[in-house]
């Protein structure tokens, strides 16, 4: 298995991914919760390959674990291959969806701080600091900001910046959290809405907190509201579960 270091994205910018993240508008917080068939092996066909088959053919993706299923057939735990090549392209996706290249180090700071010590509403004034240092030129060059999984992807890379432990797409038995973050002692429910419905009323609703209910971790489920118009943060609203 061959592992790239941070050499290798000195060399030039990715931007045939950065095309085909724009293009099929991919939810980024997936890239930390990949699953695969047998297809990631044999997949060939450029016009209709898959993202993850890309990321993985082109080495931003190695396998973690086989999964060998009950029934038959493999599957294939994927993830970035080491610590270089995650914050290497993290740091390429920040510069891409936000052109924060000069700010990008005081936002990690107080995203991790805020995090770190559970203060909630510092974690909210980064977030609508960070979404506010966006140029307006960022919007109207791509499309990107005309998806939901806009916002959420800028949040993913920033927290998978930091080396947090991340699950994008997060399965339970009534739903997927769009994003649980770990640290140290405590776990992060997230989830987003563009728009006014009630994102916190969605984790309470398919209580979400249960599956972690037995990891002896203070969970705080945090709604986030994004308002297209603004381009930021419209509602903000948590909740500490001991």
């Amino acid at each position: 298995m061959i592992f790239f270091d941070s050499y290798w994205f000195s060399s030039g910018t990715p931007t045939f991914l950065i095309k085909l993240i724009e293009q099929n508008r991919y939810f980024l917080p997936k890239l930390s919760n990949i699953t695969v068939g047998k297809q990631i092996l044999e997949s060939f066909d450029i016009e209709n390959i898959d993202f993850e088959v890309i990321l993985y053919q082109a080495g931003y993706l190695t396998i973690e674990t086989m999964i060998e299923k009950r029934r038959g057939g493999i599957e294939y735990k994927l993830k970035l291959p080491n610590r270089e090549v995650k914050n290497s392209l993290n740091d390429v996706l920040i510069d891409f969806l936000t052109n924060q290249t000069s700010e990008k180090l005081r936002f990690q700071d107080s995203i991790y701080d805020a995090l770190i010590d559970g203060e909630l509403e510092q974690f909210k004034n980064a977030l609508e600091s960070m979404f506010a240092h966006i140029p307006y030129s960022n919007y109207t060059k791509n499309n990107l900001p005309q998806y939901e999984g806009f916002y959420a992807s800028v949040i993913y890379v920033y927290l998978q910046s930091l080396g947090l432990d991340i699950i994008g797409e997060d399965v339970t038995n009534l739903g997927r959290i769009n994003l649980t973050v770990k640290i140290e002692n405590k776990i992060y429910i997230l989830e987003f809405k563009v728009g006014n419905e009630n994102a916190l009323a969605q984790i309470k609703a398919k209580n979400y907190a249960q599956k972690y209910s037995n990891d002896d971790k203070t969970i705080y489920l945090v709604g986030i509201n994004f308002d297209e118009a603004k381009r930021n943060v419209s509602g903000f609203e948590w909740e500490r579960v001991e």
